[in-house]
């Protein structure tokens, strides 16, 4: 069977496929596995099952919505489902049920795409590794016992395990593209503010986006485009021998994993072999930007949820309860001057890369580390957790949207970074990249 979801919607076009079917074969595959558990927090049957049977109706009247219309996807467990139960993997919101769709849910459903069940998530979506001991800790393709990468973890493992063509994440600070690359998939961290937060948990209000994980460039552009209620064409690819990349020496290179480093190297050889040109270049704002990550990601994540935490604390897991109370002592002045600070940093950045289609990174510095191990070592646990978001959150504050894509390395990605609201010229750019890669 197909995996690209774009593959599924053309069948479903043409008759080959029909959505009953297609989500029949999907419960049927969970059914049979011995990970399903720790990858759904729910299955929402009847509400999928009412939706397909809808997509086989407009099939047959040739009044289908999009190019999506009858694809089963997940959805992480922090989107609002009118009626199911969404506790952004957490204890503290045990039993928390919405009583309408969030605003990128409502949008899938009205372009004819499946909702079939939501997904764990590390805790309130405070960390990088996917590791979830108050809940569940889905798998990673890779391994058994390796973290699935996060916040999104649940989203990935259920496209890597071929449960779902598209997974829906969020990003705050890598949460899209880190499970994304360590199990091999793409996944698309969108601008802040293209794809609406209404009815998302929040975490962090300044830098929570949503964003797909999934298997193809095309599929991301057209989930995306889906949730941000924008034309879903694709768009053509741009020629990679008109292509201009830049790589920063600073920061992003550094302490790279040997899978990590193999294969960003081999994924930009490739690209400079068929014609791209790439320069590499002393990117300063992001050593200077780096040193804001611990004010305002805290202090934003301990404003959200600080009073809740404090009521129960003994409901966190340690390490990410830490991540929050970081930000307990953070002064709003503190905030506002290294938000200001950031702002300024972003227009310097901008003007440096402006004149490139993209800038490229190892989407993540290290490969992803074992379950075991960090459960057993809360210090190893919290500096793995930022040493494994260092590279995307950088993106976070420049305020970019970014691609990753799998390289030839498992848990390998390579990160292409576009501008902010640009996200249909870095798919223009992903398109072309992705085709040399998989050559």
């Amino acid at each position: 069977m197909a995996k690209r979801a774009i593959d599924y919607g053309k069948n479903i076009a043409d008759g080959s496929l029909d959505p009953m079917e297609l989500l029949s074969s999907v419960y049927e595959k969970i059914d049979a596995s011995d990970v399903a558990d720790d990858i759904f927090t729910v299955l929402t049957h009847d509400r999928a099952e009412e939706e397909a049977q809808a997509s086989r109706k407009r099939r047959r009247e040739g009044k289908l919505k999009s190019p999506l219309d009858g694809v089963p996807i997940s959805w992480k467990d922090l989107f609002d489902t009118k009626d199911i139960a969404t506790e952004a993997g957490s204890k503290l919101l045990e039993g928390r049920t919405p009583k309408k769709d969030c605003i990128a849910l409502k949008r899938a459903t009205d372009a004819g795409m499946i909702c079939m069940g939501k997904t764990h998530m590390s805790e309130l979506a405070f960390s990088g590794l996917g590791i979830n001991p108050k809940a569940k800790t889905p798998p990673n393709i890779n391994g058994t016992d390796l973290a699935p990468g996060g916040s999104s973890s649940g989203a990935g493992a259920s496209v890597a395990q071929g449960f779902v063509s598209i997974g829906v994440g969020s990003d705050t600070g890598g949460s899209v593209r880190i499970p994304a690359a360590w199990n091999n998939l793409v996944g698309l961290k969108t601008t802040h503010g293209l794809i609406p937060n209404d009815g998302v948990v929040p975490l962090c209000p300044g830098f929570d986006t949503v964003g797909p994980l999934c298997h193809s460039v095309e599929d991301a552009w057209v989930a995306t485009a889906i949730f941000a209620g924008m034309d879903f064409k694709i768009p053509e690819s741009k020629p990679i021998s008109e292509c201009k990349f830049l790589i920063s020496k600073t920061v992003t290179l550094d302490g790279l994993g040997e899978d990590q480093e193999a294969g960003f190297y081999d994924a930009v050889n490739k690209l400079s072999s068929a014609g791209a040109s790439i320069e590499y270049s002393d990117i300063d704002t992001m050593n200077d930007i780096q040193a804001l990550g611990p004010i305002l990601f805290p202090y934003e994540a301990w404003q959200s949820w600080g009073e809740a935490i404090e009521a129960q604390p003994d409901l966190m897991f340690e390490p990410v309860k830490n991540r929050f109370l970081a930000g307990k002592d953070t002064t709003r002045e503190q905030y506002e001057t290294a938000w200001h600070k950031m702002l300024e940093m972003r227009e310097i950045y901008h003007a440096q890369v402006a004149g490139y289609d993209a800038v490229l990174a190892p989407t993540v510095a290290i490969g992803p580390p074992s379950v075991t191990e960090l459960l057993n070592d809360i210090e190893l646990f919290q500096k793995t957790n930022l040493i494994a978001l260092r590279n995307t959150r950088f993106f976070n504050m420049f305020g970019s949207c970014a691609l990753t894509l799998p390289t030839s390395k498992p848990a390998s990605g390579l990160m292409v970074v576009g501008k902010p609201l640009a996200e249909k010229d870095l798919v223009s750019v992903g398109l072309s990249i992705e085709e040399i890669l998989n050559a």
